[in-house]
């Protein structure tokens, strides 16, 4: 598990120091509405596979910039790496430096391992099942916050947002309930905010699987309480989530998006 660990943390480090040197020297287009990709998107992932395959040259990769079917490449008892190489693109296109790097190991549906990278602020989260999560190598878990009056939410929308979308559904319900909400445009840093004790909840209904993989598992290594947005089990990678730091804020979440009909 250390060295698909370290691969990990080596993957996302380079990968971010690509991003900013790249920052402000990009092409740019659209590959949906408001769905921005850049040049430094498919180089991320291209020295990302680099690096992966060499160490793993048998293992399978999933990427955000892959074709739609490699999502379906998965045979039973197959390595596979998931990589988000620029989370947090039209952040990035505006040279707003919230964005990341993101790349999980799974076998079977399992997470393994995962790391996320911050280039702004030099952060490197990181996870391993059963051996908890990390900031920098210094073990993080998350807050003590049971009560939504208490808590600092971080939440994500879709690239095309509509009054109808349960993302901002939620977000206005949790604006009238928590102490404050923020939509920051990165997935992937909201998980690993809820990991350290930053955030105190995170949801979405709207991300892909590349998004959130490494997320999700340092948030759950970190202690935090995840399911599906209808409560039952989370059953890693699906993609949506509800996630708390803890039980009884993860209840009161889960039960203000019923009351608005999610």
């Amino acid at each position: 598990m250390s060295e698909y660990l370290e691969v990990c943390e080596r993957a996302v480090k380079e990968a971010g120091t690509l991003l900013t040197e790249r920052m402000g020297r990009v092409s740019v287009r659209e590959k949906g509405r408001f769905d921005l990709v850049t040049e430094a998107d498919l180089e991320s992932q291209n020295l990302i596979r680099r690096i992966v395959l060499e160490a793993f040259p048998d293992h399978l990769m999933l990427g955000e910039e892959d074709h739609p079917d490699n999502a379906m490449m998965n045979p039973p008892g197959c390595y596979r790496w998931i990589v988000d190489p620029l989370d947090g693109t039209t952040n990035f296109v505006h040279q707003v430096p919230w964005f990341s790097v993101s790349l999980a190991l799974e076998r079977d549906g399992e997470l393994l391992a995962g790391a996320v990278y911050h280039p702004a602020c030099k952060e490197c989260f990181s996870a391993a099942a059963g051996q908890g999560a990390f900031l920098n190598g210094q073990p993080i878990r998350v807050s003590r916050v049971e009560v939504m009056d208490q808590a600092l939410a971080g939440a994500g929308f879709p690239p095309d947002v509509t009054s109808d979308k349960p993302d901002l559904r939620l977000f206005l319900a949790a604006a009238e309930t928590c102490q404050a909400v923020r939509r920051m445009g990165s997935a992937a840093l909201n998980l690993c905010y809820l990991a350290m004790g930053r955030f105190d909840a995170s949801w979405s209904f709207s991300t892909k699987v590349w998004d959130v993989a490494a997320g999700l598992l340092i948030a759950r290594e970190a202690g935090a309480t995840i399911s599906s947005p209808d409560g039952r089990a989370y059953r890693s990678p699906e993609p949506h989530y509800v996630a708390a730091a803890t039980p009884e804020l993860h209840k009161e979440l889960l039960r203000l998006a019923k009351q608005i009909g999610i």
